[in-house]
């Protein structure tokens, strides 16, 4: 017999850029799409200065790092997890000499109680106008 395969909808996360859901349940794990730092019902992005067409300006890490793990966390707890149930964080940098120390200082605040499994890689970029997305695994 397979293993359900339920996929969750957060209505407090912001709205997926493509087509998948926020997380899929698979027995006890749960599988987190990459979470941005975008705010739901808005193509705003905290501290992330556009210019007119699109591109960056300039960026804040500390802001974008807050705003994906209070993203993160809506949708852990919409799916019946929690902040103390994540097992494994894949970091998604885009500049990582340039913002590498600030994002592992907001880490460590958040993380200091759970020290889930993490690997932090650079990428050339990301979908959207972001510095940091995250792929998150979960017990629940």
């Amino acid at each position: 017999m397979p293993m359900s395969q339920d996929p969750i909808e957060s209505h407090r996360a912001p709205e997926p850029v493509g087509l998948y859901p926020h997380a899929r349940r698979v027995g006890g794990l749960l599988f987190l799409s990459g979470v941005g730092p975008r705010e739901r019902g808005t193509k705003k992005i905290p501290g992330v200065e556009l210019d007119d067409d699109g591109d960056i300006v300039n960026y804040d890490i500390e802001a974008q790092c807050h705003s994906v793990f209070r993203n993160v966390r809506l949708i852990l707890e919409d799916a019946g997890s929690g902040w103390d149930r994540i097992v494994d964080v894949t970091v998604f940098l885009t500049n990582m000499k340039e913002d590498f120390a600030t994002y592992n200082r907001v880490y460590a605040d958040y993380f200091k109680d759970n020290l889930p499994c993490r690997t932090t890689v650079e990428i050339n970029c990301l979908p959207t106008p972001i510095a940091i997305e995250l792929k998150v695994i979960a017990t629940i």
